[in-house]
């Protein structure tokens, strides 16, 4: 088939580059505009358009999809179907029309749990033991089309969002190509979702990644978790940012730990712990400002931290 890809971020990549060696043909590639970064805010490409341009494949960057320009060089493309991953904009209508097979999702979940932007993170701060992804045929309402198939990955102690984020851009980028496949030769069948079990993960800001540590020391480790590495986890100390990786849960097993209260620092020769509302967790990397990340032991080292001092 006749195919333009949209996706934006690096997660997009492995599909994209799964499909450029399947039989499909990639005529084009959808992807959000060059965006600033860094501290000159430089305008930077997105990991999907750079890939594309390494294969010299047509890219359109539309300021929105509904854009007259884009639907019109779309139609003059004649896309037998258009996959998407990670695009990160409202396709409407008019561009749904356009491919005869339409837009087929690759949603990084077991819809209907966690529809939205961040399934992944979601499934990590809920404790879900599995998760996967899904391919569905896109329709207005969010995340809600009828789906053709689906593959589950493990969720592990110690993953955070990214690593089980790159290990389902490699499976479900698989699991696109089958699904492409089925719709050519025929014998693809999309299932509608059911209604019981909808669940939503929005976008997580960085402000909703800092670390509430009145919370049990389970769910602040799976916070941690799932907004690492993007945008990351933090809390304040004193009037600064303390960016924290992931931690480890202690058990509270003397009476100094047990009357650690919630963001309290205690810090030891081999370790630096916090209190949360049940047991101590122990840091594992953190980052001041204008600092490298760096084991918490070494960081304490530098600092002097009084007794008393507390993470909020």
């Amino acid at each position: 088939m006749r195919v333009v890809f949209a996706g934006t971020p690096e997660p997009a990549v492995p599909a994209l580059r799964r499909l450029l060696d399947s039989r499909h043909e990639v005529v084009a590639v959808v992807t959000r505009p060059d965006a600033p970064a860094g501290r000159g805010r430089r305008l930077v490409p997105s990991p999907v358009r750079e890939c594309a341009e390494q294969h010299g494949i047509e890219v359109l960057t539309p300021s929105r999809a509904s854009d007259p320009d884009f639907l019109r060089r779309l139609s003059e493309l004649e896309p037998d179907c258009c996959p998407v991953v990670a695009y990160g904009a409202l396709l409407r209508q008019e561009a749904l029309d356009i491919p005869r097979h339409g837009w087929i999702n690759l949603h990084f979940s077991l819809l209907p749990a966690w529809r939205g932007a961040a399934p992944v993170p979601a499934s990590i701060r809920y404790g879900d033991d599995v998760t996967g992804a899904s391919t569905f045929r896109i329709v207005p309402e969010l995340d809600a089309g009828p789906v053709f198939g689906v593959v589950t990955e493990g969720v592990g102690s110690d993953d955070t969002a990214g690593s089980l984020l790159d290990r389902l851009a490699v499976s479900g980028a698989e699991l696109l190509v089958a699904t492409l496949d089925a719709v050519e030769d025929g014998n693809a069948h999309a299932e509608p979702q059911p209604t019981d079990g909808i669940t939503y993960a929005p976008k997580i800001t960085s402000e909703q990644a800092k670390v509430d540590f009145g919370m049990p020391a389970q769910a602040v480790e799976r916070v941690i978790r799932s907004v690492t590495p993007e945008p990351g986890a933090w809390a304040w100390l004193a009037e600064h940012r303390l960016k924290l990786g992931p931690v480890t849960v202690v058990g509270a097993d003397s009476p100094e730990l047990r009357a650690l209260r919630p963001g309290e620092l205690l810090v030891e020769r081999k370790r630096v712990l916090v209190g949360t509302a049940t047991d101590p967790v122990r840091l594992g990397e953190v980052q001041a400002i204008g600092k490298k990340r760096m084991p918490a032991t070494d960081w304490a080292r530098g600092v002097h931290i009084e007794q008393g001092t507390v993470l909020k």
